[in-house]
């Protein structure tokens, strides 16, 4: 009789994780996957409109570099209002004089170049947005759905603890537990509560965000097939990748490329420039005009530009030396995303045989309890454990799908030109 009492009392004990494994269901069938996701936050958030609008001005700034300076017209006025026969504008002459720079040193062609890396530059920020918001995405529905997944545990803790509750109270009042079996239970079905309201507030929250990011299609299920294909299927060391080309790579490769035109645009300063002028000049005392013709070079008396070639070198070595910081980076994160990976995989292997044992080391204490040959501390230990199984399986999940988000960010190839999104 006490083993039928026993079995009756834990089917339902038994029922409630089993359905705490399970999906949320999806409303009205539709399921937001994270390429939808992904898709849809493209036009949505403002992430990289920043960068867009960094990649337009570069362009914009180009245009400005090949223009070639203006020339200017001047007009004189000499021998006027002095004193004598030269009071008013009677004995005055008049020039009026067109003055055109000629740049020399390829100036205008170093600017084009410095232009040209600026614009390169840009083409990398963009990339590195977008990936950015890939990766922030991709980040949001991990944690969106490994939220809701522990609300759903906490939720299933809950119905747990209150049969606990239920089946001590009972067992104290026949006189076969002490009165604190009920205390313990009552303090176990309390902390579930406020653990179950918690999970679901963080759920909410997350859920937000997501939406966020996505809008309205992020109220719609997510897609847990997904989330629970949480393992490629490899084991042993990762294979070796190359940083050489990353985006990271990419932005240093960039700044070096900029910096390099800034010494050969500063290189061209060094050469003076031109100023030629032409003009005429009307002679009042005889009514007469004769042409003027000037050339205009500047002294580098003071300023000669070697300050400026050197510090453009400078600034040219220390960006060759943060790309070689760049790649050790690269590699180090790399190396550790994929270790981090590799460890979340493992886990996530292990997390099934882990749950199994633990359903049934749960379901052998709550029968045992039952037919008072176990202690109710077994059974407290049993439940907690399997608690805490079920959310490591959870996070194990959720460390994995970050864990390739990240890799994959830190592994991401610039596109070709207008292939940006």
């Amino acid at each position: 009789m006490k083993a039928y009492l026993a079995a009756i009392l834990a089917v339902p004990l038994c029922a409630v994780p089993a359905q705490a494994q399970s999906s949320p269901p999806s409303a009205g069938g539709e399921v937001l996957t994270l390429d939808e996701a992904l898709a849809d936050a493209s036009g949505i958030t403002p992430l990289t409109q920043a960068a867009e609008a960094g990649l337009w001005a570069a362009e914009a700034g180009r245009s400005v570099a090949k223009l070639r300076p203006n020339p200017s017209v001047s007009v004189d006025t000499e021998n006027a209002l002095g004193t004598g026969p030269y009071r008013g504008f009677d004995e005055s002459d008049t020039t009026v004089a067109f003055a055109l720079p000629v740049e020399l040193g390829g100036k205008r062609s170093a600017r084009v170049a410095a232009a040209d890396a600026g614009i390169q530059r840009a083409h990398v920020d963009l990339a590195v947005a977008d990936a950015d918001r890939r990766l922030a995405v991709t980040e949001a529905y991990v944690v969106a759905i490994a939220s809701e997944r522990r609300a759903l545990v906490a939720e299933a803790q809950v119905a747990v603890t209150t049969e606990n509750l239920r089946i001590a109270r009972d067992r104290v009042m026949v006189g076969a537990n002490s009165p604190i079996d009920e205390q313990r239970a009552a303090l176990e079905q309390v902390r579930a509560t406020t653990d179950a309201e918690t999970a679901r507030l963080t759920a909410a929250a997350t859920r937000a965000t997501l939406v966020q990011y996505v809008g309205d299609s992020a109220r719609t299920a997510l897609d847990q097939r997904w989330f629970d294909a949480a393992t490629d299927g490899t084991q042993g060391p990762s294979a070796r990748v190359d940083a050489r080309g990353t985006l990271a790579l990419a932005a240093a490769a960039a700044d070096t490329a900029a910096a390099e035109a800034g010494l050969r645009l500063a290189r061209s300063q060094r050469v003076p420039d031109l100023t030629l002028t032409a003009g005429t000049r009307r002679l009042e005392a005889s009514n007469d005009q004769a042409m003027v013709f000037g050339v205009s070079v500047p002294l580098p008396l003071f300023n000669g530009g070697k300050a400026a070639v050197t510090q453009a070198a400078r600034e040219r070595d220390r960006t060759e030396a943060q790309g070689r910081i760049a790649l050790f980076e690269a590699e180090r994160a790399i190396a550790a995303a994929q270790a981090d990976r590799d460890r979340a995989a493992t886990a996530v292997r292990a997390s099934e045989p882990a749950l199994t044992a633990a359903t049934e080391a749960a379901r052998i204490a709550r029968v045992g309890y039952a037919e008072g040959k176990f202690d109710q501390l077994i059974l407290l230990d049993a439940e907690r454990t399997l608690l805490d199984t079920r959310r490591a399986g959870i996070d194990a999940r959720a460390a994995y799908h970050d864990a390739v988000a990240r890799l994959e960010r830190l592994t991401a190839r610039l596109p070709a030109e207008g292939d940006n999104q």
